[in-house]
């Protein structure tokens, strides 16, 4: 078993800008994406009163008769409340969303106004298996409520009386259960869930032609509006990677039982992140997650899908709203005007997180977005008699950028003012190169 399914399975011169209050002074310029993240899986969540559509992918890779996941759901779900999906509608969503860098140009300080606003700126296996006779599943307490076939999917349904009996039924199915798992098992059990059993149907997969994993959609009502992970933790290798894309017609949706905090957001960087920004923000949620103790959810976007600033990635268009169960969704242009997204990543693991993630949606519409910002000095000639107390300026905010990044990572301070060019302050010690011991020089950067 090479993958499980972990989730399931178990700021310079604004006023400059021609529209302040409208459009962001600079332009995106990279994202951080879940392609950063080993583990990552990514779920998609529709959610309107009792009504939820729920779109899941994860990472796996590897021989398909490897794969099956094991899914709690609160209901029965009918052959008609599945279906397959598209893994460009995730990853649409992932881009439009993701964290992002942007960067400023400093005009020519000589310009009046130029100086004066510079001033003011301060992340089972499934072989074939023979059909259970019905004596066998009704000692063991199990019912196949449902089998189908979607895509190049085999689903079955079942409810259970017991862990030990559900437990020993998907062993003798074939399905390799990490110890550990009858205690999970059994807490649903007693929440009278249901378990949405999915395995690769290799027949089906081949005529289809397709030679990777497609999401699972399912649909179904019920006043839970949660998100089952433990089963993930069960036999989990180190921790789960979760983002959680959350559509909605009231605005942003939170954690109830973990609290939910943003990230830290528009915050000035020095210019060398532009060439690094995958292991930035890869460093800097880790020192978030932290710092955290592993035990909150972290919000990295929230915004009405109606527009973006800057933007990442377009918004999605109304087929493509349809497609992921935005049933409301009508017309095409302005189609992300009634639907409030929200990204949440989680890491996670068994110890951290105890409990399944329950959510409810708020009606703050507040717009944030995981931001970092460039400035680019001016390299101009700058002779006037503003060019003094510019470059000034501009070496106060490159000592400050230096310190935010060293902040937000925990990286050295120090290597972060080499990288960004900066000498070191009056009283720091100097150390020339002879003196830097090996290992120092062996993961300089």
């Amino acid at each position: 078993m090479q993958r499980s399914w972990p989730i399931l399975a178990g700021s310079l011169l604004l006023a400059l800008c021609a529209e302040p209050a409208l459009a962001f002074c600079g332009f995106y310029v990279a994202k951080a994406d879940t392609k950063l993240f080993n583990r990552a899986s990514q779920v998609a969540i529709v959610r309107d009163g009792d009504r939820t559509v729920m779109t899941m992918s994860n990472d796996f890779q590897g021989d398909p008769t490897e794969f099956a996941m094991v899914i709690p759901v609160p209901t029965v779900v009918k052959r008609e409340q599945i279906a397959v999906s598209e893994k460009a509608l995730l990853d649409h969503l992932d881009a439009y969303s993701s964290p992002r860098l942007v960067e400023y140009h400093d005009p020519d300080p000589c310009q009046r106004e130029v100086y004066e606003g510079l001033r003011a700126l301060g992340y089972l296996r499934a072989p074939a298996s023979p059909k259970m006779r019905d004596e066998r599943q009704k000692s063991l307490g199990v019912t196949i409520e449902a089998r189908y076939t979607v895509g190049e999917y085999d689903i079955l349904i079942l409810s259970a009386t017991q862990s030990g009996g559900l437990e020993t039924w998907l062993r003798e199915n074939g399905y390799r259960i990490p110890r550990g798992a009858s205690e999970v098992l059994g807490s649903y059990i007693r929440q009278q869930m249901r378990f949405f059993v999915a395995r690769v149907n290799l027949k089906e997969q081949a005529r289809l032609g397709f030679t990777y994993l497609r999401p699972l959609q399912v649909a179904y009502e019920s006043p839970r509006f949660m998100l089952p992970i433990r089963l993930g933790t069960v036999n989990a290798d180190g921790p789960q990677e979760l983002f959680v894309f959350t559509l909605t017609r009231q605005g942003r949706v939170e954690s109830t039982n973990y609290r939910t905090v943003r990230l830290p957001s528009d915050v000035d960087v020095p210019t060398y992140v532009k060439h690094e920004f995958g292991p930035f923000y890869k460093a800097m949620f880790a020192e978030q997650v932290r710092r955290e103790d592993m035990s909150v959810v972290f919000t990295e976007y929230a915004w009405d899908m109606a527009w973006c600033d800057p933007c990442a990635a377009d918004p999605l268009s109304a087929g493509e709203l349809r497609r992921l169960g935005v049933w409301w969704v009508e017309g095409d242009t302005t189609a992300g005007a009634n639907v409030f997204l929200t990204r949440l990543h989680v890491r996670y693991d068994g110890d951290h997180f105890p409990q399944d993630l329950v959510f409810q949606q708020t009606g703050d519409r507040q717009n944030f977005q995981g931001r970092y910002v460039m400035h680019h000095p001016w390299t101009g000639e700058a002779a006037c008699s503003e060019g003094d107390a510019y470059r000034r300026a501009v070496s106060a905010r490159m000592e400050r950028e230096a310190q935010n990044l060293a902040h937000l990572t925990g990286w050295s301070l120090e290597k972060v003012r080499r990288r960004a060019g900066l000498a070191p302050p009056p009283h720091a010690q100097q150390v020339t190169p002879a003196q830097r011991s090996w290992w120092d020089r062996l993961w300089d950067w």
